[in-house]
């Protein structure tokens, strides 16, 4: 089990990221280019292990997937004529890619399987079975063993492994109201609507990523917005032959702002001269973070807008000693648009002046970890009074004050463990944060881009 050592920051950070591309968006980046006929070069692909489980996944189907340079390249299938997987897909720690792929998979006339690693397996999965069962899908799955369902409650989940299909007739068309906002749902659902009879409406109660329908839009899928609904009318479409094409055949991948968040949260905890995260994918429905951070009086200016691949980018900088932070309340779509973010955003709080409360985190119980739960453990390692809630947390913030030598168990939790190591900054002796490993699934350059820096972290095996 590998550790993260940290020792407390002693002088501001300093120096210019390139921050690594983007989780979600290289997900979606993968997956689709498997649904077209054309070859697809994907540039900036972040080499996190979730990534890795989305592009083998897609050559079990028949995609082929080369190295080319900075570029991944995938030639797909096209939705129609994906080969049946001769085992078992492995998706990891990945809760995007299992998701995803049931919907795509839910339509298609062959069996498959998709199975994970001891944590994804504990993850809920009826949220996305339930919908897809009612558009006439097979799907069947293992019980929970914690017998917790997906909005906290007692009735039996399901969970990996999945057995999905095979389908004898093409999926039905439905009209569904999601209970909680959910990106990799809707995009379960976008993908089944694809190869479903009629049309296919998703209404959201709040905000999620819109990758999906920015990215399928843009490769001719028949996808349209109306506010919080995302309308799928595929038959016509299905008729000329259900494959999308990527307009000049290149998808580029912005950096990750749930990546970018740990580094901007150091520069705030640590001080900073100036840092720099360029290339940051700044989409409305990604910039939660942000938002709470302004409301706690962090000044963050984010300069050179453009766009990368039909998504607004930016770079974010961060310049000179931080402002005094103060306390301030999480909750709502705010808190949708920071989902990922919470544990870091906590960690922040516990520097600010007085209590931050985050509310409407339900969706935290079932990530990873229990990231209420683990947060709070995290934070208590360090001294900081917390307290969890059904729904959140409660962070009582002492600006100013050196934290206690920490050590924190992850839980396997890659954002855990990142955010332990950003809190250990402003403790006053070194810390340990154990059971790194997970890192590597989403950020897997962090040691060295921490020091880069001028932090002091190392890992040991």
């Amino acid at each position: 089990m590998s550790v993260f050592i940290v020792d407390p920051a002693t002088r501001p950070l300093s120096g210019t990221i390139d921050v690594p591309g983007d989780k979600s968006l290289g997900h979606r980046a993968l997956l689709f280019s498997l649904l077209t006929r054309a070859p697809v070069r994907i540039r900036g692909l972040g080499g996190g292990a979730d990534n890795g489980r989305t592009a083998r996944a897609i050559t079990q189907l028949g995609a082929t997937v080369t190295r080319d340079g900075d570029a991944v390249v995938v030639q797909g299938t096209g939705l129609r004529a994906m080969q049946a997987p001769a085992a078992a897909i492995d998706c990891g720690n990945s809760g995007t890619t299992i998701r995803m792929l049931c919907g795509l998979l839910a339509g298609q006339p062959f069996r498959s399987e998709l199975f994970g690693d001891e944590s994804l397996s504990k993850r809920p999965m009826r949220r996305v079975i339930d919908p897809l069962r009612a558009m006439g899908a097979h799907i069947t799955g293992a019980g929970s063993t914690s017998g917790q369902s997906d909005d906290g409650g007692a009735s039996a989940d399901v969970v990996p492994p999945l057995a999905i299909g095979p389908l004898s007739e093409r999926l039905r068309g439905a009209d569904h109201g999601l209970a909680i906002a959910s990106a990799q749902v809707k995009t379960a659902l976008i993908l089944a609507g694809l190869q479903a009879g009629g049309v296919t409406r998703i209404t959201e109660p709040g905000p999620s990523r819109d990758h999906t329908e920015r990215l399928l839009a843009a490769m001719g899928a028949p996808i349209t917005t109306r506010g919080r609904e995302v309308i799928v009318s595929p038959d016509a479409w299905s008729e000329a032959g259900a494959a999308l094409e990527l307009p000049g055949g290149a998808i580029d991948v912005p950096g990750d702002p749930s990546s970018s968040a740990f580094l901007v949260a150091a520069a705030l905890v640590a001080g900073a001269d100036t840092v720099v995260c360029r290339g940051v994918c700044v989409n409305p429905t990604r910039t939660g973070f942000l938002d709470v951070l302004a409301a706690m009086g962090a000044s963050i200016a984010i300069e050179n807008p453009r766009d990368v691949g039909g998504e607004p980018v930016a770079d974010l900088v961060i310049r000179g000693a931080a402002p005094e932070l103060r306390a301030t309340e999480v909750s709502g779509d705010v808190t949708v648009r920071a989902i990922d973010e919470v544990p870091i955003l906590a960690a922040i709080a516990s520097r600010a002046k007085g209590v931050t409360v985050f509310r409407d985190a339900e969706e935290l119980r079932v990530k990873e970890s229990d990231r209420i739960a683990t947060t709070v453990a995290m934070l208590r390692a360090f001294g900081v009074e917390c307290e969890a809630r059904p729904d959140g947390l409660v962070v009582a913030g002492t600006p100013g004050r050196p934290l206690s030598p920490g050590r924190v168990d992850s839980a396997s939790d890659h954002r855990i463990a990142m955010a332990g190591s950003i809190l250990a900054l402003a403790a006053g002796g070194p810390s340990r944060i154990d059971d790194v490993g997970n890192v590597a699934t989403s950020f897997p350059s962090f040691v060295s881009v921490m020091s880069t820096l001028g932090a002091s972290l190392h890992q040991e095996p």
